[in-house]
């Protein structure tokens, strides 16, 4: 009987260390991601309190900042544009004209036009550029950190993602013009936020619920467990 409490002792400790193990590391999961959710809401408010305060420019020396509201006047160099690839706007698919704009000044800007629909066709689009020179006004992007690329960005004139070195051009700044009035515009499918703060906050709640769920359980079946650990079967006792 001796040797048979051991073993139920022996394998009701392994157990009971195995579940807390495991539990702990499901409320650690859902702490940590309650909390990087939590700082991405914090991000974001921060990035729209930018936005909002963003200075209007034109044609401005220095990089500017996000989300600068920018004129420009030059001409466009329409034998220069590709097209960023797999845009969607009210449930169409197309894609976004990128055509480089050259300034009064000589210097050179990227302006994201907007959305052509070109349904599932692979060939290249086209899209009519105005001549002449124009003025343009929009939103200002800073190239960053792209979206991971799965083969070549460019493809034909179609690119993946946007990067300056596409184009064997000399750029102003690195980013670009999200164009919003003037020749040239088309319908708008880029919007500087795509998850608003409140997103995020709500996923750090239900994170943190989770991790709440998971530690209850733990402590209880904890509980229960050391319970059998300390008692012994009847059939031992025979």
């Amino acid at each position: 009987m001796g040797s048979n409490v051991s073993q139920h002792a022996r394998r009701g400790r392994w157990r009971q260390r195995l579940w807390w193990s495991l539990w702990s590391l499901l409320v650690a999961l859902g702490l940590a991601l309650g909390f990087w959710q939590w700082e991405r809401g914090d991000q974001k408010r921060a990035y729209l309190t930018r936005l909002e305060s963003a200075p209007a420019l034109t044609a401005p020396h220095r990089e500017p900042p996000e989300g600068s509201r920018v004129t420009l006047s030059g001409e466009y160099l329409s034998e220069a544009t590709l097209f960023l690839d797999n845009r969607t706007h009210d449930g169409r698919l197309g894609v976004a004209p990128l055509t480089p704009l050259r300034g009064d000044d000589g210097r050179l800007w990227l302006v994201q036009r907007g959305f052509l629909e070109t349904g599932t066709s692979r060939a290249d689009p086209v899209v009519a550029t105005p001549d002449g020179r124009v003025t343009l006004r929009g939103r200002w992007q800073a190239a960053g950190q792209g979206a991971p690329l799965f083969g070549p960005n460019h493809e034909g004139a179609r690119l993946q993602r946007i990067q300056l070195d596409a184009w064997a051009l000399d750029f102003a700044h690195p980013g670009w013009l999200h164009l919003e009035e003037g020749p040239g515009v088309l319908p708008g499918w880029w919007s500087p936020n795509v998850m608003p703060p409140s997103r995020h906050v709500g996923y750090a709640v239900q994170w943190w619920g989770l991790a709440l769920a998971a530690l209850v359980v733990m402590v209880i079946g904890g509980r229960r467990m050391t319970r059998d650990r300390e008692g012994v079967p009847a059939e031992d006792l025979r």
